[in-house]
């Protein structure tokens, strides 16, 4: 990869933050999403009176919105306050575009809901009836814009009064017509509605009274993802199933099979047609996007088959404005008729970021590393401090990255679910062997550029590290420390070339800290001291009050921390002792950092949107309310920057006059500030036996 360099670096600076004193917010401020965007996007929305106002659903429960077609994006509200909600239907009402009805689900749990909102999707109430129901599908009918028709795990349900209230009309505890993945109303006789299932389609013509299972011409133990109605000629049914698409011209009397498109591994999860050109008709699959220009004769691919679509848009008065909702790549956007796309989530981030690095020579050059993302993720690079990111996986091949470190010598290392991975040029090689693993007890940190004998038996073929790398640290004399599930490995050659710390009793090692010579290592429940660059270790027995360890570091005065579930802890005598912080309301502690050139402890939680900074050695806080849910906060030059649990990045939003200026204030940022709250803090002491 190469490291670009700024010629100037420009800062993204935010107000000084000077007081001490204990100071009230006046208001707070979600901090602006920076990316890396794309992720999982899941369905889409239209105002019906404004064709370019969208509405996205993602993965973890929140709502976007966007004014200008869908090239950029915000964040409105968090549906039901949960982060394991898919959002997969969303409706609007031309009647009121300020009600919004969303069904959701959750992935390997048999729970949802229904949710509505009032102000266009900033604030959320879920509907009683359908509470804890995992919602499949959801429509409105256009006939009878009261009626809305909802599939759940438990059978199809419907609405008579725009969804307040909602009655179960498939027989209840029916062993046939539950997992309903799909339902549609006929656009000019609301009593007709069909239900797909996870075991093929069925239709009542009476409300619901009676179902009938309309499978002739389908494969026997088809799922049914998606049924089309056309609302001209409503005779003509379009299904999609498990073994391809389907076509009926009677109202699914009998369906035919249309070719062209199906494959055993391939998933149509989106039949949409085009408002203007009713034979067109677009299919959302595993395997990219597909158009027949004939009713389903003939189809043509238009995207590369590692596209997996979820929803397909077309712009009623647009039919060249086409939008997909991706899977793991967001949205892709065209503007040609699905001749081209490109990708269109300024705004949006769906991204796990779980490591972070930065260049120690350039502030501005930073790294992130995600996770579940295959090929849309791995490594992204930004030049300017986070305010623009590009990927950069080649050599990953869709790998996970747990751990991310600049070496001293300027090298970029990822540590993965397979192994430790160098940057060489623009391309990452999986280049991390083992040297060898001495017996345990043995010293292992003397630099290999004293054994004659390392160069011969590093080419003579060892074996790569095929370890979980969970974390990477490295301290200021080029020796990298490796937390990984074959216990800590150690490396003095920038990472070529690790060896095994047997010295160290724990087998898998999580959480590694580093300051000069001292090391801090620990795996969920155990926790070890090292002195001397890892040649002996002491067991530290934890603080009594903390069940499970979830984060570590060593400060700039070589006191320890640890954080977990019940909050933060500090030692000032190498774990003989421990401090509670109690003035910080930090449960759930799952990110901690020694912030070298402020002198201050970084701390964010994973149940509160809240950055904490302890400045040392007064102990004084300060805090800010970011708005996200986070994982862990960095400086970048005289900011911060903040990974949330699911959305990416986040920056404070007070900016000063730079190039990036124009960016936030296109997020609304422009001339507000961040609050900040400073306050003594107050600790408890606690004793630890060996």
């Amino acid at each position: 990869m190469t490291r670009l360099r700024l010629l100037t670096w420009r800062l993204l600076g935010v107000l000084t933050l000077g007081c001490t004193v204990c100071a009230i917010p006046i208001h707070a401020l979600s901090w602006f999403p920076l990316g890396p965007y794309g992720g999982d996007a899941r369905s889409f929305a239209s105002d019906p009176n404004n064709s370019k106002h969208l509405y996205l659903g993602t993965a973890n429960g929140w709502v976007y919105d966007s004014e200008d077609g869908g090239i950029s994006w915000r964040r409105l509200g968090e549906v039901g306050n949960r982060s394991d909600l898919i959002i997969d239907h969303i409706l609007t009402d031309a009647r009121n575009p300020q009600r919004l009805v969303v069904g959701a689900w959750i992935v390997d749990h048999p729970d949802g809901g229904l949710f509505i909102s009032q102000d266009g999707g900033k604030t959320w109430w879920d509907d009683p009836d359908m509470r804890g129901q995992s919602i499949r599908s959801l429509t409105r009918s256009s006939f009878n814009p009261e009626m809305m028709v909802a599939g759940t795990l438990q059978g199809v349900f419907r609405s008579l009064d725009d969804g307040l209230h909602w009655t179960q009309i498939s027989p209840v505890g029916s062993t046939e017509i539950h997992e309903v993945q799909s339902v549609a109303i006929d656009p000019h006789n609301p009593q007709v509605i069909y239900a797909g299932t996870w075991h093929l389609p069925w239709k009542t013509v009476d409300g619901g009274q009676h179902w009938e299972n309309i499978k002739r011409g389908i494969i026997d133990d088809s799922d049914v993802f998606s049924i089309l109605i056309d609302p001209k000629l409503p005779q003509v049914v379009y299904a999609s199933a498990c073994s391809g698409i389907y076509k009926s011209l009677d109202a699914g009397d009998l369906f035919h099979k249309v070719q062209g498109i199906p494959s055993e591994a391939r998933r149509t999860r989106k039949l949409e047609q085009d408002p203007e050109h009713p034979d067109t008709v677009y299919a959302g699959t595993t395997e990219g996007l597909y158009r027949t220009l004939d009713g389903g004769k003939d189809w043509q691919r238009l995207t590369p088959s590692d596209v997996v679509v979820n929803d397909v848009y077309v712009d009623p008065h647009d039919s060249g404005h086409i939008l997909l909702a991706t899977e793991r790549g967001g949205v892709l956007r065209s503007e040609d008729f699905a001749a081209s796309f490109v990708a269109s989530n300024t705004g949006f981030s769906s991204r796990q970021v779980m490591a972070y690095a930065s260049d120690p020579m350039d502030p501005a050059i930073v790294y992130a590393g995600v996770v579940n993302d295959k090929q849309d993720g791995g490594v992204f690079q930004s030049i300017d401090g986070g305010a623009h990111w590009r990927e950069d996986s080649v050599g990953l091949d869709g790998r996970d990255i747990y751990s991310l470190t600049m070496t001293p010598a300027g090298t970029l290392l990822a540590g993965t679910p397979h192994g430790i991975f160098r940057c060489k040029g623009e391309v990452w090689i999986n280049s991390g062997r083992w040297l060898r693993r001495p017996a345990r007890g043995a010293r292992t940190s003397a630099s290999h550029s004293s054994d004659p004998s390392y160069g011969e038996r590093l080419s003579s073929g060892q074996s790569l590290i095929d370890a979980i790398v969970y974390s990477m640290v490295s301290d200021e004399d080029l020796m990298i420390y490796a937390g990984t599930s074959e216990g800590l490995l150690q490396s003095d050659d920038d990472g070529i070339a690790w060896t095994q710390v047997r010295a160290l009793p724990l087998d898998e090692v999580r959480f590694v800290a580093v300051e000069k010579d001292r090391v801090l290592a620990g795996g969920l429940r155990q926790l070890f001291f090292s002195a001397d660059r890892g040649a002996r270790w002491e067991p530290i027995a934890l603080p009594s009050d903390l069940s499970q360890i979830s984060a570590v570091a060593i400060d700039g005065r070589n006191d320890l921390w640890v954080g977990g579930r019940e909050g933060v802890f500090y030692s000032t005598d190498e774990g003989l002792s421990w401090k509670i912080v109690y003035s910080l309301d930090t449960p759930q502690v799952d990110g901690l950092y020694f912030d070298r050139t402020q002198n201050r402890m970084l701390l964010t939680t994973s149940t509160s949107s809240m950055v904490f900074a302890v400045q040392l050695p007064g102990f004084t806080v300060r805090y800010w309310d970011t708005g996200w849910k986070l994982r862990f906060a960095r400086p970048v030059g005289d900011h911060l920057l903040a990974a949330t649990l699911f959305d990416g990045i986040v920056i404070q939003p007070k900016m000063v006059t730079s190039s990036f200026t124009d960016k936030f204030e296109s997020f609304g940022g422009g001339g507000t500030t961040s609050s900040s709250t400073s306050r003594p803090m107050r600790s408890g002491t606690q004793s630890g036996t060996h």
